[in-house]
């Protein structure tokens, strides 16, 4: 598990500077950034697909919609666009945590690492990084709303993250694949790590216009 950790640490430490670069510069350097994220995104579910030409068609234009999505949040609101990547960043975190360090009884077969302590710690870090989040950054078009609607959006962007997660790991599973792929030590391939995002972005873009 130290190894592994260490792993995703070092990864992350490289990756997320570079992120954070070029969403806040946003336009066309976003537009660049997505657009890499894309590629290697389709690429790694074509492999898994393999020879099934109706998924490879639905992923394309799925995944199209969703960085479009992404674009399209970031450009109306940095601020909203941080506190969703906040949000799904802590409840990867908060499963990762708690599920290697209470484990307990797995939470589906499909995903052998998930466990419903994982999916709790995921709930828990994803409303506390999400209420610091809010508290010294603010959010556009939130700030007013009512506290008990604003944890049951917190929640819900947590459990669409948790279900992407889900839904790529069965398709992972279905294609006898560990990883989408080796990008990136110790998280696996690109698909891996934002498998939550991919899915939290196009029903919050319907949500935020």
């Amino acid at each position: 598990m130290l190894k592994e950790f260490e792993k995703r640490l070092l990864s992350s430490i490289v990756l997320i500077p570079i992120s954070i670069f070029f969403i806040i510069q946003g336009s066309v350097f976003f537009l660049f950034f997505l657009s890499i994220f894309f590629l290697a995104t389709i690429y790694e579910w074509f492999k898994m697909c393999k020879k099934d030409n109706f998924l490879k068609l639905l992923g394309i234009i799925f995944l199209l919609f969703s960085f479009y999505a992404a674009f399209a949040i970031r450009e109306e609101s940095l601020n909203f666009f941080l506190f969703l990547v906040t949000v799904c960043i802590f409840t990867d975190i908060g499963g990762y945590i708690f599920g290697k360090i209470f484990k307990g009884p797995k939470l589906i077969s499909i995903s052998p690492n998930k466990t419903y302590t994982g999916v709790i710690g995921s709930f828990i870090l994803s409303l506390i990084s999400a209420l610091i989040f809010i508290k010294y950054l603010g959010i556009v078009q939130i700030p007013d709303t009512d506290h008990s609607i604003l944890l049951l959006i917190i929640l819900l962007i947590s459990l669409i993250s948790q279900i992407g997660d889900l839904i790529i790991s069965y398709f992972k599973r279905k294609a006898k694949l560990k990883n989408t792929g080796k990008i990136l030590p110790g998280h696996g391939g690109l698909l891996d790590r934002i498998d939550g995002l991919i899915f939290v972005m196009p029903i919050f873009y319907f949500f935020l216009i």
